[in-house]
C-alpha cells in the first residue's frame, strides 16, 4: 500500500527525472512547481506526483494505506547539509564571551582555544557519550528539515581520536534514516604537540591515519582546512595525493582568511567541493566554472564571526552552482538551522528565496555526491520530504527568520518522531 500526501498548496523544486548537473546562475531563481498537487509515496521513495484534479484517475490503479492532508502548506524536498562537524566533545561559549570581549579568531586559536580546544575535550570523551551528544544535535537538525547530511571528523588531532571521531560517524549514520556521508579532516590544525615538527603530522596522517581509515572503510571523503596559518597548499597537495591511493575523495576548507590556493588545489584533484569562499576573486569563480567542483558557502560562520560573507550573488551571477551549509560546530557556526541558513544567504548574499532553496536542496546532494536519490521531489528518488506549516509564500521561509516553519518531516517514506531516536 502508499503514502498519500494531498492538497498540497505548492510543490517545490520537482522533476521528472535526476538532473546530472547541478542548478547554475539563473536557473537558481528558477524554482519548478506544483499548484494544487498531491505526491504519492512507495515505500522509502517517491512513485509520481500530479495536480488534485488528476487525483482520482490515479487512485483507481493504486491501494492507499495513509494519508496525508497538506491544505495551505508548501511540500520541499528535505534539506542537504553538505558540511558539519556535528560530532564534538562540548560547547565554547567562553570563547563567545572572549570575541565579545575583543579576542579575535586567530587570538584565540594561539591562545590553545579554537579548533586545539576542541581537540582536547574531544580525547578525554569516549565513543558512547560522543555518540549521544550528536545524536541529540541530529534529532535537532532533523527537525529543521536537514535529511542528508555530511559529517567531519578534525576535532580529534590524533590517531585514536581522529578513528574514534569516524567510528561515531558510522554509528551515527547506522542509527538514523538519514543519508550521512563522512568526511575525514585530520587536516584540521596542527597539534601543540607537532608544532615545531609540521611534517611529522602530516607523515601521521599520510603513512598511519589513511591506512587505518581505509582499512576500516570510515571514510567517504577527506578534507584539508587549505588555508593561512593552517595548511600550505604544498601539504594540502601532498595528503590528497596519498588520499588519492585509497580512493578518498577531496573536500577542500579553502578562502576563509585569505585567497590560499585552497580553490585551485581542489580543481586540480577534481575535489567534490570547496567550501568556505569568504575570500573569492573573479579567477577563482573563472576556474570554478570551468571545472565540477562545487562551490560552498556558509553564511552562518560569516554571521558568527563577523567576517565577509561569501559573495554568492556575484558567484550566481557569473553562472556558479552555488550551495549553501550550516557549518555546524562549537567554535564558529553554533547552529545547524539550514532555515536560518537560507535567510543568511537572502540577507546577507542577496539571494533569491527560490536560489536560496535550491542551495539547500538539490545544490547541496550534489556537494555529498547524493543527487541520484536525494535533493528534489522527482520519481524514483527517497522522500525524504517536507510539509511545511500554514504560510503564505516560500518567500516566508527565508523572511520569518528563527523559527521553525517546517510541520512534518519524512525520511525514507515516514514522519519522522523526534521521541523515537
Amino acid at each position: 500500500m502508499k503514502k498519500l500526501i494531498k492538497n498540497i498548496k505548492t510543490v517545490f523544486v520537482v522533476e521528472n527525472s535526476p538532473h546530472q548537473k547541478p542548478i547554475s546562475g539563473k536557473a537558481m531563481g528558477q524554482a519548478d512547481t506544483i499548484e494544487n498537487a498531491y505526491i504519492l509515496i512507495d515505500g522509502k521513495r517517491i512513485h509520481s506526483y500530479g495536480r488534485m484534479d488528476e487525483l482520482e484517475k490515479v487512485l483507481r490503479n493504486h491501494e492507499i494505506g495513509e494519508e496525508i492532508d497538506a491544505t495551505g502548506r508548501f511540500v520541499l524536498p528535505g534539506f542537504c547539509d553538505s558540511h558539519t562537524h556535528i560530532v564534538f566533545a562540548g560547547s565554547r561559549e567562553a570563547e563567545f564571551v572572549d570575541k565579545i570581549n575583543g579576542l579575535s579568531y586567530e587570538e584565540i586559536a594561539r591562545r590553545g582555544g579554537g579548533i586545539l580546544n576542541s581537540a582536547e575535550k574531544l580525547r578525554k570523551m569516549n565513543e558512547d557519550e560522543l555518540f549521544e551528544a550528536a545524536r541529540k544535535r541530529i534529532v535537532e537538525v532533523i527537525s529543521h528539515g536537514t535529511t542528508s547530511l555530511e559529517i567531519k571528523s578534525g576535532y580529534g588531532l590524533s590517531f585514536d581520536s581522529e578513528l574514534k571521531i569516524l567510528r561515531v560517524i558510522r554509528r551515527l549514520k547506522e542509527f538514523f534514516p538519514i543519508p550521512i556521508k563522512a568526511t575525514f579532516l585530520g587536516a584540521h590544525a596542527i597539534p601543540l604537540e607537532y608544532r615545531n615538527d609540521r611534517s611529522a603530522y602530516i607523515d601521521l596522517i599520510i603513512n598511519e591515519m589513511l591506512p587505518a581509515i581505509a582499512d576500516q572503510k570510515l571514510a567517504d571523503f577527506v578534507d584539508v582546512f587549505c588555508d593561512e596559518g593552517f595548511f600550505t597548499v604544498d601539504e594540502t597537495t601532498k595528503i590528497l595525493e596519498a588520499a588519492a591511493a585509497f580512493g578518498l575523495k577531496p573536500k577542500i576548507h579553502a578562502n576563509e582568511l585569505a585567497n590560499s590556493g585552497g580553490v585551485q588545489v581542489g580543481i586540480a584533484h577534481r575535489a567534490v567541493s570547496v567550501d568556505h569562499l569568504e575570500r573569492i576573486d573573479r579567477d577563482e569563480i573563472n576556474a570554478l566554472l570551468d571545472s565540477s567542483t562545487m562551490p560552498v558557502a556558509l553564511p552562518g560562520t560569516s554571521f558568527f564571526l563577523q567576517i565577509p560573507f561569501a559573495p554568492v550573488r556575484r558567484m550566481i551571477d557569473a553562472g556558479l552552482p552555488v550551495t549553501l551549509a550550516s557549518d555546524f560546530n562549537p567554535g564558529s557556526s553554533p547552529s545547524g538551522n539550514m532555515q536560518f541558513i537560507m535567510s543568511l544567504g537572502c540577507i546577507y548574499g542577496k539571494m533569491l528565496p527560490e536560489e536560496a532553496l535550491h542551495a539547500v536542496t538539490l545544490n547541496g546532494a550534489f556537494a555529498m555526491e547524493l543527487q541520484d536519490d536525494y535533493g528534489s521531489i522527482c520519481p524514483g528518488k527517497i522522500a525524504n520530504i517536507l510539509i511545511t506549516k500554514d504560510i503564505p509564500s516560500i518567500a516566508f521561509m527565508p523572511y520569518y527568520f528563527g523559527f521553525n516553519k517546517i510541520d512534518f518531516v519524512l525520511t525514507e517514506g515516514n514522519i519522522f518522531v523526534a521521541e523515537n531516536f
